[in-house]
């Protein structure tokens, strides 16, 4: 699989993962937009201040993963996986302020960004995959993609059709190998889930997860994770009930912390959901660079979906004077594309998601989704029964 590890070491994996990238002396000479990859096998378009950017991150990683291992070394190895740290059992008094204080310096790592070569351990763990993973049968991916070889479904004829259309030019993702993988995590997953079986989106999402993960039925599992006890519910049912609430409640969202672009956009018909559908959706993984997008994933499977929102209403917020200048729907969109495509650096998203943006806790977030249920399945109601009054007059 492209991207499995090796039992090389750690440390030198790491390095031979982050490489300088040094454009052409025509390319520094002249502002022009180079081509290069990315550290998941990206073909990446910008300007050589883009390509400064990225070696300028490319260098924190480096950074990052040198505090990772000096705390390995320090704490044990595997210490941000103990019960104490990422779960929130009772403990002994003497054990508290320990756990505590690996608690909030595992949160804080998180947030600065996991080392890729740390990626598929840290996720599988902290997520709840591996917990999910241990209550079925070892063989459990195996028999599942055994027993539904060959079978065809709505779901998997969608998912034929979306195979060569999910990241097309990559490396390993638009050849065979990379499209039998693929196809074999969304089409067990289907099987496994019914009530979600497949939507558009959860191409890219798992093409994503098979690019970190060491190993494809890795990949199923923190697919399961994801959709089962990370997202909310109902985000990738028929209706995709769960995405309109959350869209819902992130226009509420942008009223309270971006009263003035929610205002100018009100003002011009623009509905924000024509570019944040797709964000929350494929989980940002088909707008911003891949790091960037796995620095989110990073504190998605640690923190909760909140981070979404922290995310979405960040992309807004930093362009919000540009955006005050817009006349038309279409000079938004187009400024929203072009910021996401060149959000090379991570820290800067996220400096302002949570700086600028502020608090949004779990409580907040649920109870702005129990108040716009009703609406949602009010509306999705009438678009059933007036789609059925259609199929009758129509003679269906």
């Amino acid at each position: 699989m492209y991207g499995a590890h090796s039992k090389r070491d750690l440390s030198l994996e790491l390095q031979a993962q982050i490489p300088i990238l040094r454009p052409s002396i025509h390319a520094r000479r002249a502002n022009i937009t180079v081509r290069f990859q990315d550290l998941y096998g990206f073909t990446v378009e910008g300007n050589v201040d883009d390509v400064n950017v990225m070696n300028e991150v490319r260098e924190k990683v480096r950074e990052q993963g040198r505090v990772w291992w000096s705390l390995e070394a320090s704490k044990g190895a595997n210490w941000y996986l103990q019960p104490e740290v990422s779960s929130g059992i009772v403990l002994k008094p003497s054990l508290k302020l320990s756990a505590l204080a690996n608690a909030i310096t595992l949160k804080r790592l998180i947030r600065k960004g996991i080392p890729p070569v740390l990626r598929p351990k840290v996720w599988f763990s902290l997520s709840g995959a591996a917990k999910k993973k241990s209550t079925v049968p070892e063989s459990y991916y195996d028999d599942l993609t055994k027993a539904v070889e060959g079978k065809v479904t709505a779901a998997t004829k969608q998912i034929d059709h979306d195979l060569p259309r999910t990241f097309p030019g990559h490396p390993w993702l638009d050849t065979p190998e990379g499209h039998a993988a693929l196809r074999r995590v969304l089409v067990g997953y289907s099987f496994r889930d019914s009530d979600v079986g497949y939507c558009q989106g959860l191409n890219y999402v798992a093409a994503l997860l098979l690019l970190v993960m060491k190993t494809e039925e890795d990949a199923f599992w923190m697919l399961a994770v994801l959709l089962e006890n990370v997202l909310v519910n109902d985000c990738y049912t028929t209706n995709l009930s769960g995405c309109h609430v959350e869209q819902r409640v992130f226009k509420d969202l942008l009223v309270k912390k971006c009263p003035r672009i929610a205002t100018h956009l009100e003002a011009m018909d623009f509905d924000v959901s024509l570019v944040a559908t797709e964000w929350f959706l494929c989980l940002f993984s088909k707008s911003l660079p891949s790091e960037t997008t796995l620095r989110v994933w990073d504190i998605l499977f640690y923190e909760g979906a909140k981070i979404l929102f922290h995310v979405a209403l960040a992309i807004f917020k930093m362009k919000e004077d540009a955006l005050l200048l817009t006349h038309h729907v279409g000079e938004v969109i187009d400024i929203l594309q072009t910021t996401t495509h060149h959000l090379f650096d991570p820290d800067e998203l996220l400096t302002v998601a949570y700086d600028q943006i502020g608090s949004l806790t779990a409580l907040t977030l649920s109870k702005q989704r129990k108040k716009q249920e009703p609406a949602v399945m009010a509306e999705l109601d009438l678009r059933f029964r007036r789609l059925n009054s259609v199929k009758v007059e129509g003679g269906e």
